[in-house]
């Protein structure tokens, strides 16, 4: 918790010197005391009143200052609200590593139930577009409100191809540039890339990432299967192919771009990763200030005061 205005905290300290002060009048009343023979009748005729009882309608005002002094102070907590003008390009690759069973049922299979529980996590007021790529990108939605339609390129996929990286990002970064406004800047971009192996083809990734860097774009990567994995050789009678993931590029690749890189060796990692992915890049944080709240308990406090005062016959001074 934060306050905007902390310095009215500063009459914090008063109260300690109220209730020394109420300590000190009680003292006096006890030295100034009339002294009276028949006190056990006095007893009887004024009934026995517990300590508890005499103290408590200066413990509530007290209370009821210190509630009041915080609501001054305009107390505020860090909530996570919705962006309404962000844009998110979501880059999945399904070249023929994507076939591997490492992860199950397969990786291909994985990354698009993990895709459909990210687009679940955003706001409706985010746009998502996506690029699926092999070889080259081969399906472009442009973002849109309507997040099924970059749900349907997710879909769409079949593992086959080479992996062309670089390429796909190009895009990515070309298609969020087409979406400003005209004549606008850039509304909060990212890109969230999903590869399984090394780069085989086309433009060097970390270049295009350096870019989307300067652009204010960050990219958010994620490494997906083990380094054991493969897959059959198109070939017949060859040995099966490695295809170990590269972390070390979409590593290279985030830290250019100003983002963050990921790794995921099962599906319940990679369903974790997008989950949290959604919920950080559809919202951001701000101040709600609870100002209102410490005024009521104040308030509530001040009422229990009174109440007690008139009740129970006990004095504030």
């Amino acid at each position: 918790m934060s306050f905007a205005a902390p310095v009215f905290l500063l009459a914090l300290l008063a109260i300690p010197l109220l209730l020394a002060l109420q300590v000190a009048a009680t003292r006096r009343r006890r030295r100034y005391a009339v002294r009276f023979t028949a006190t056990s009748s006095l007893a009887a005729a004024a009934g026995a009143q517990s300590l508890w009882r005499r103290h408590l309608p200066v413990a509530l005002l007290l209370c009821a200052l210190a509630a009041i002094t915080v609501a001054l102070a305009r107390p505020q907590k860090t909530v996570a609200v919705a962006i309404d003008r962000a844009t998110i390009m979501l880059v999945t690759d399904h070249s023929r590593s994507m076939q591997a069973t490492d992860v199950q049922p397969n990786r291909l299979v994985a990354a698009q139930r993990a895709a459909r529980s990210f687009l679940g996590q955003l706001p409706s007021g985010v746009r998502v577009g996506a690029v699926a790529y092999s070889d080259t990108p081969d399906s472009v939605q442009a973002p849109s409100g309507d997040h099924s339609n970059a749900r349907a390129v997710v879909d769409g996929q079949v593992a086959d191809g080479a992996t062309a990286t670089g390429d796909a990002l190009a895009v990515a970064i070309e298609t969020l540039q087409r979406d400003r406004p005209k004549g606008g800047k850039l509304p909060p971009s990212a890109i969230v890339l999903l590869s399984d192996g090394k780069t085989t083809v086309g433009r060097d990734p970390v270049d295009i990432a350096r870019v989307a860097g300067k652009l204010k774009i960050p990219i958010y990567t994620v490494a997906l299967g083990t380094r054991e994995a493969t897959v059959p050789n198109p070939y017949p009678f060859q040995p099966p192919l490695p295809v170990a993931p590269d972390p070390d590029t979409l590593r290279k690749i985030s830290q250019a771009s100003g983002g963050q890189a990921f790794t995921a060796e099962d599906d319940t990692r990679l369903s974790t990763i997008y989950r949290s992915l959604g919920s950080q890049l559809g919202s951001k944080t701000a101040k709600k200030e609870t100002t209102q709240s410490f005024a009521l308990v104040g308030l509530l406090f001040l009422l229990g005061a009174a109440a007690a005062s008139l009740r129970l016959g006990g004095r504030v001074v």
